[in-house]
């Protein structure tokens, strides 16, 4: 099986460094220019089954990269909820003793006002083997391509990429993913867009 896991292109959110977890917003003017650089490179090939976090900045990118395919929408793909650290950056959560005592966690307490790492990842874990097990039904070979944020692609090759790494090895930048080959949750990963 061939699974691309593709980051969402990029927000305004995004260059100005902002947490953008629950917000819904649009990709940047940038961010479609690039998109539609790596659909004329061919860089992920048409898939045969297209699944997207619902957002917009996922939906969008999809319809960029595969004008036409259809989309199915999976609410768990979401990325986190950042909580009050929401819309914000590292400069205006300066001084903030809540943001200061989740960085020296090294992220791994909650959010305050939203989802924890562990409650994140294992959301995001849940639905790729609820998919996982709807195309071992399949009776024959299929492209598959995710679209959705870079904190779910960290969930899922966390816990299924070969070789291990860990949450923070599998950042992407915008519009970047990862090319899979495997089956039952155990993927060989090649990083593509650098």
């Amino acid at each position: 099986m061939t699974i691309y896991l593709i980051r969402h292109g990029e927000t305004f959110g995004n260059q100005k460094k902002r947490y953008i977890g629950i917000t819904d917003e649009p990709l940047c003017h940038p961010g479609r220019c690039f998109l539609a650089q790596i659909r004329e490179k061919h860089r992920y090939p048409i898939p045969d089954l297209l699944y997207c976090s619902p957002m917009l900045r996922c939906r969008e990118t999809a319809e960029i990269l595969f004008p036409g395919v259809e989309q199915h929408l999976e609410a768990d793909l979401r990325e986190c909820n950042f909580g009050e650290f929401e819309n914000q950056n590292y400069q205006e959560l300066a001084g903030n003793k809540a943001y200061q005592r989740w960085i020296d966690s090294n992220g791994r307490l909650p959010f305050p006002g939203g989802e924890s790492r562990e409650a994140f990842q294992e959301r995001s874990l849940n639905v790729f083997y609820r998919l996982e097990k709807e195309w071992e039904q399949l009776d024959v070979e299929k492209t598959i391509a995710i679209v959705a944020h870079g904190g779910t692609l960290m969930s899922i090759l966390e816990a299924v990429g070969i070789p291990s790494g860990s949450y923070y090895d599998f950042q992407v930048g915008n519009g970047e993913g990862y090319r899979l080959e495997g089956e039952k949750g155990q993927y060989h990963y090649q990083k593509l867009g650098e």
